[in-house]
């Protein structure tokens, strides 16, 4: 995506106002913030979140979203697979959009069908809708949580994948911010 960035980190949350190059113009002096109570950021994601436990979404809320936001879409990524040390591809976890502006977070296990009425999904890279737990085949991995800000409602993308979500994004984004947290399998991998 094209735009002038501005960034600002805090306490390892990464608060970013992305102005698009097409759409409406940046919001001046906002910034959005992502968080989660269940993990500090750059902290280690709770096994619950995980293959080796229950494998629910996170709880998360954020702040900061622009006055101008339509609607908002999530993205968890590891862009460390297979192996942090040879990293090959970004894998994604859970993709959410058309999520209301309004909406401040999302309950823990949201990722299991208790969205916010109009909200989408599209497929992760199991090739199926929903959140998808850490299960990191090898070494420490980072799980990157990405909120969008945008000022467009996407509508109907037909299950899409992340490429699919980020070209319908382009040039709509008003804001963004990010929120990192790491995972390593407890079974000696």
């Amino acid at each position: 995506m094209r735009g002038h960035a501005t960034s600002l980190r805090l306490a390892g949350i990464v608060c970013i106002g992305l102005s698009a190059h097409a759409g409406a113009p940046p919001e001046r002096g906002t910034s959005m913030a992502l968080v989660s109570a269940a993990f500090a950021p750059g902290g280690e994601l709770p096994a619950k979140y995980t293959c080796e436990g229950a494998g629910v979404s996170p709880p998360l809320s954020w702040s900061g979203v622009p006055a101008k936001a339509k609607s908002l879409a999530l993205v968890v990524v590891d862009p460390d697979a297979p192996d942090p040390a040879a990293p090959m591809r970004t894998w994604t976890h859970w993709i959410v959009y058309d999520l209301p502006a309004a909406t401040n977070g999302l309950p823990e296990g949201a990722g299991r069908g208790a969205l916010p009425t109009g909200t989408r999904e599209g497929r992760n890279d199991w090739d199926r809708s929903g959140y998808g737990g850490a299960c990191p085949p090898i070494g420490r991995h980072r799980y990157i949580h990405k909120l969008f800000a945008l000022d467009v409602v996407l509508g109907d993308l037909h299950a899409p994948d992340r490429a699919a979500l980020e070209r319908a994004m382009q040039g709509h984004v008003l804001a963004q911010a990010q929120l990192i947290a790491t995972y390593a399998k407890h079974g000696g991998h």
